[in-house]
């Protein structure tokens, strides 16, 4: 239960009011890596479901809803909204399933076919219209992230105050990547797109279940398709990466998304992924830091690593590998 007793209260007593009074087994469902909590919600005889908590003063659970509601208008699966109270910050949801499709993989099945339903799923989730209210993940956001990882990562994390010239070159490389991010495509992009934030298909259908999807917005298209095969999680042979995003353009192509030729999408892909790997390296010591989490900094190497295989490609960001070298754990790949 969230570690407030009266949020406690609070949270119980939204559910059995929903719930009609029965007697709720209440236990943890999963946690995010910001402030929400997931708790899973049993009444004798009833279908299981899944209560958000998403404290108020910390997050707006408004775009959750109207983004939820934009994905079911389109027939995409998402959980089904059964209650809600903006003021308390509480959702009661349809329950998914209680295994990721990231922790079903981890339990010992292929991730293939999982994978192959998220293609399928992301295909169909960059059909659906862009609407004017949605926000967009332009200049001022990709900046914004890129800057974590000095501020948190560099500064705060390693105590490392970057040089005049390092930080000329940190300039030009965010430039670069940022002006390539904008020059793709824009399409409604979930902006965490990876298998743990994806449920096995139930109920007959072939599309796995989408979560997490509070912080979509109108961005570059190849942003999620590198999210979901550079997962923050796992990491998988680069043939597999590669026949995943061979698999991504050639479905995306034959649906009429609009995603460019393989050559340029393949490097776009690349850049954009840069992006996200220089952000989640910065997000995951702020959270470490701010948030007293600092499980995830075991996942940082990780993303060293996904620099590291790709920034030789590029001759323009040489004087970056440079910097990141100098700067990465010595356990990054």
């Amino acid at each position: 239960m969230p570690s407030s007793p009266d949020r406690q209260q609070a949270l119980r007593r939204f559910a059995e009011h929903h719930l009609h009074g029965r007697e709720l087994d209440i236990v943890p469902a999963s946690s995010d890596a910001g402030f929400r909590s997931y708790w899973r919600v049993r009444a004798p005889g009833e279908p299981s479901r899944v209560l958000m908590d998403a404290p108020p003063d910390k997050i707006d659970c408004e775009p959750f809803l109207r983004i939820g509601a934009l994905l079911a208008e389109h027939g995409l699966p998402v959980p089904e909204v059964l209650a809600s109270d903006l003021d308390q910050g509480f959702v009661l949801l349809s329950d998914l399933g209680e295994r990721t499709c990231l922790e079903t993989i981890q339990a010992g099945a292929a991730p293939g076919p999982y994978v192959e339903a998220a293609i399928a799923l992301l295909v169909r989730l960059q059909q659906v219209p862009a609407p004017d209210w949605l926000p967009p993940y332009d200049r001022g956001p990709l900046e914004a992230e890129l800057d974590l990882f000095v501020d948190w990562y560099l500064d705060r994390h390693r105590g490392i105050v970057l040089s005049d010239a390092d930080r000329a070159v940190w300039r030009d490389a965010r430039a670069r990547l940022v002006d390539a991010a904008l020059a793709q495509p824009q399409v409604l992009v979930h902006r965490d797109y990876m298998l743990r934030n994806l449920m096995p298909p139930i109920g007959g259908t072939a599309l796995p279940g989408l979560l997490d999807f509070q912080d979509a917005g109108r961005g570059p298209i190849a942003y999620d398709p590198i999210c979901l095969v550079k997962d923050a999680f796992a990491s998988w042979p680069a043939d597999d990466v590669e026949t995943w995003l061979r698999s991504y353009h050639a479905q995306a192509t034959a649906a009429g998304v609009p995603v460019p030729a393989w050559a340029q999408f393949r490097r776009d892909a690349d850049w954009i992924g840069m992006q996200r790997h220089l952000k989640v390296i910065g997000i995951f010591a702020r959270i470490a830091h701010r948030d007293g989490k600092p499980r995830y900094l075991t996942d940082v190497p990780r993303f060293f690593g996904y620099l590291f295989e790709v920034l030789p490609a590029y001759p323009e960001f040489a004087a970056l590998a440079d910097l990141l070298e100098r700067v990465a754990p010595k356990d990054a790949d």
